[in-house]
């Protein structure tokens, strides 16, 4: 008999597109099954203004294809010198969604992105009286930090502090990838939810290591032990409102990822919905499903969830392709190391 499973047409609330060629190869990847996706700002250079991000926006919308509905909602790379008057201006003329914090040297082009705290005091502020959240990549870049404790360091030593100085700032936990960041969510009473990758709810480190050095497994946050898998696994079938999908599906061309410096990201768009109705299958969640991928993060966001409507069906093993082209070059797509029954009609 075939199963079918109907929800809401998903979002992507952390999403990935580069520009140019890339932006053109990938980006019917996600538009094919995601209506909406938080767009991260960190292109080289990186989009700092409100005129920066129309102009990316734009640029998006003309590489859409003409059959496929998909509306980017765009962030601001928030660095030390960013205007808190623009900011709210963007904000005000519904250019942008979020501000994107990076601590400098944390993840791909993210040079631009934090050192001292105290400098982006007041664009924290202005953001908490506009109601504009704040996404975070949450991670120290202390050398002296193991990059496995990085995580749980950073809730401590920085992002603790700045939500207990600006009371009412809506922050995003973005891609957490550790128990601790689980609790720390939990924890909160208001103003936080956190986002979860497909990649995450898969691998943990061994997948990287074990058996020689995986490039396509390698992401930043990187995979933890395993005991933080299923910590957020546990989390994301859970049917708490506070977490929900951001895929952080992040194309690189192959001769990047493998590398001797090999680029950090895993490009999962492709199939990310038949991989996550797997997992809440085998969790006995995919009546939560549809909370985790499209209800929860419209919520967080104050937008209306999607009236249209995807339907999952269950049948033999599909097969994706192994990488997707793009002029820039060919990208691989995650392969979740389990069959994959659930097609997206």
């Amino acid at each position: 008999m075939t199963e079918t499973l109907t929800i809401r047409r998903p979002d992507d609330w952390h999403l990935h597109l580069r520009d140019g060629a890339m932006l053109h190869g990938v980006l019917p990847e996600s538009a094919r099954h995601f209506a909406r996706a938080i767009i991260m700002p960190n292109l080289v250079p990186p989009v700092v203004t409100g005129a920066e991000a129309a102009a990316y926006r734009e640029r998006i919308l003309a590489a859409l294809p003409a059959d496929m509905a998909f509306t980017p909602l765009m962030t601001l790379y928030l660095t030390e010198e960013t205007d808190p008057d623009d900011v709210a201006r963007a904000h005000a003329d519904g250019i942008v969604t979020a501000v994107k914090l990076y601590p400098a040297g944390a993840t791909t082009n993210s040079a631009s992105g934090v050192r001292d705290f105290d400098k982006v005091r007041g664009v924290l502020e202005r953001m908490a009286e506009i109601g504009l959240p704040l996404c975070v990549h949450g991670e120290v870049t202390d050398p002296e930090v193991d990059i496995f404790d990085r995580e749980a360091v950073f809730i401590d030593r920085v992002f603790d502090p700045i939500r207990r100085a600006t009371p009412g700032l809506r922050v995003v936990m973005e891609h957490i990838t550790t128990a601790q960041g689980v609790d720390y969510v939990r924890s909160a009473d208001s103003d936080l939810g956190a986002t979860i990758t497909t990649h995450h709810l898969i691998i943990n480190r061994n997948d990287i290591l074990v058996g020689g050095i995986k490039p396509h497994y390698y992401c930043l946050p990187v995979a933890k032990r395993e005991e933080h898998r299923l910590a957020l696994r546990q989390a994301a079938t859970s049917g708490d409102v506070r977490f929900f999908l951001g895929t952080d599906s992040a194309p690189h061309v192959d001769a990047l990822k493998e590398h001797a410096c090999g680029c950090a990201g895993c490009f999962t768009a492709t199939n990310t919905m038949s991989i996550l109705a797997e997992v809440f299958e085998q969790d006995g969640a995919l009546d939560r499903l549809e909370g985790f991928t499209a209800l929860h993060g419209p919520a967080f966001y104050g937008l209306p969830p999607n009236e249209a409507r995807v339907t999952l069906t269950k049948g033999p093993p599909l097969t994706y392709p192994e990488k997707i082209e793009t002029g820039a070059g060919p990208v691989t797509v995650f392969d979740p190391m389990m069959p994959l029954h659930w097609r997206v009609d």
